[in-house]
């Protein structure tokens, strides 16, 4: 069992465009879900834009990226990121978000989505927001 713990940047309608960038930058693979991809298409003229996004490379270097939903209040430079702990045992995730869902708001319960085993979203009493899931292998950009 292992658990990796990621800056998770949320933009509005760019993050392909930044995660692009972050890899002429860093090198290494992008992969990129679309909210069309994972049949979660709130706004058809959003279907397009990342839900998930991640840029890896072999030396280390990791960063992932959402396009914030226009149903959900966003401003640039507020609640710019999430802390994202991504594990591939479904226990060990459940055990961490029971935990860490004490005295949190619970935005998104932890439970099958169409794009992962197990996905969850949080903000604690500290108002840090965390996302916890089991991760599912994508194929690079």
């Amino acid at each position: 069992m292992s658990i990796n713990t990621v800056a998770h940047i949320n933009l509005r309608g760019n993050a392909r465009a930044a995660l692009d960038f972050y890899r002429a930058v860093f090198g290494g693979d992008l992969v990129a879900v679309t909210y069309a991809d994972a049949r979660n298409v709130q706004n058809p003229d959003e279907a397009d834009q990342v839900m998930w996004g991640q840029v890896t490379s072999a030396e280390g270097f990791q960063i992932m990226a959402y396009d914030v939903p226009s149903a959900r209040p966003w401003s640039q430079g507020e609640s710019p990121f999430f802390v994202s702990v991504r594990g591939s045992d479904a226990d060990e995730i459940t055990g961490y978000w029971k935990k860490l869902s004490e005295g949190s708001t619970v935005l998104v319960d932890l439970a099958p989505a169409d794009w992962a085993p197990l996905y969850g979203m949080l903000t604690d009493p500290f108002g840090v927001t965390w996302v916890l899931d089991v991760a599912v292998e994508y194929d690079a950009a």
